[in-house]
Formats: C-alpha cells, structure tokens, sequence
C-alpha cells in the first residue's frame, strides 16, 4: 500500500482507508474463486492495483461521466479507479457469473457508492458509455469490434477508450494509426513497468 501512496500522495483518508482493504477482501475471495492468478498474489498493489491507476496517471475521468469496464473479471479496473474518481460513474461488466457476484460484495464491503455490475456479454450490452476502460482480455482490434457503437453521441468529453497493455504493440495498433501509447515506466519506476502502457484511442 505504501507503494500506491508515493504515487498518490494527494488521496484522501476513505480512499486510502478502500484501497488499503482491498488486499484483504481479495485473499478472502480468491480461496474461493480464482479472480486474481494466486502467482502474482504477492505483488498485489504493484500488478493490479498500481497497474490499474496507471489510467489515472494519462487521463482523468470528469465528474459525472460514465465508463465500461469490459471484461472486468476480478473488478479490475473498474474498483481502483472507482475509489481515485468518486464522482465517476463506473459499470463492471464481464459474462462471468460468479465472478460478477464477488465483485458485487466486494463494492458492498468497501462502501463504493460509484461502481455497479452488470453480469453480461459486452457485445450485447445495450448501455451507452463516455469511456471504455480494459486490461487486455482481448486484441484490440477484436474490442474495438464489441464497443464501436456503445459510445454516447452526445458526450461533452472527447470520449474513447483506455487499454492496459504490455509488451510491443506495433502490430496490433497498426489498424489504429491514432493511438496513443503512454509508457508507463514513465510515471512508475519499478522494473514491473517496463514493458506495461496506457493506449488511448480517441472515439472522434
């Protein structure tokens, strides 16, 4: 936790208070279904949750707004950055039932009055949204394909879509000649880091 507080300094006590308890209630669930892959258990805050907010380090959600998390699988991204942007509508959505319904307790259990689940396939999800937020469950060009028209028309922000990625993405950007990559060894300076970025690509 100390490692999210020297990149976050400006948090306030509850939001300190939701992340630091975040750990536990994951360790509690995970013994039942496996939302985090138990391997990467030990670096915890660094591989999912300081990940994660690396959205919140290139972009900032505004109040009010509305966001996807597609394929939310475990609540990532969608609870870390529903508890740095507390005036930020954020909906969880993946197919996965069960793992739907331990993310629901897990909202409940941190009191997060923002972030709702939707137990769903994204593609035939209905809802209209002002961002999409995701951490790799697919190419991008394959989500690209599942969200093209869940975007609001009429949307005061130059709405889009934020990917957690990692590794050379030449190849899978090449359909997108207007992204754009943000390294996040730039803001973070562990070695984890290294290969891991934020890419926007704007719905305009």
């Amino acid at each position: 936790m100390e490692l999210i507080q020297k990149y976050f300094p400006d948090l306030l006590d509850q939001q300190i208070y939701q992340l630091y308890s975040l750990k536990k209630l994951y360790a509690y669930w995970n013994a039942y279904v496996n939302l985090i892959s138990r391997k990467t258990f030990h670096n915890f805050y660094q591989q999912h949750v300081l990940f994660c907010l690396g959205i919140a380090k290139v972009f900032t959600f505004y109040p009010g707004s509305c966001v996807m998390d597609l394929g939310t699988g475990g609540g990532f991204p969608g609870i870390p950055l529903s508890i740095v942007f507390p005036h930020t509508e954020f909906i969880l959505v993946d197919s996965i039932s069960k793992k739907i319904k331990i993310v629901e307790r897990i909202i409940y259990n941190l009191n997060i009055k923002n972030a709702y689940t939707i137990c769903i396939r994204a593609e035939k999800l209905e809802n209209k949204f002002d961002f999409v937020v995701c951490r790799a469950v697919a190419k991008i060009s394959k989500i690209h394909n599942w969200i093209k028209n869940k975007f609001r028309c009429t949307s005061i922000h130059n709405n889009g879509a934020l990917y957690l990625k990692g590794g050379d993405l030449s190849e899978e950007l090449k359909k997108f000649p207007h992204a754009v990559e943000y390294p996040l060894i730039n803001y973070f300076r562990e070695p984890f880091f290294k290969t891991k970025k934020v890419v926007w690509i704007s719905n305009i």
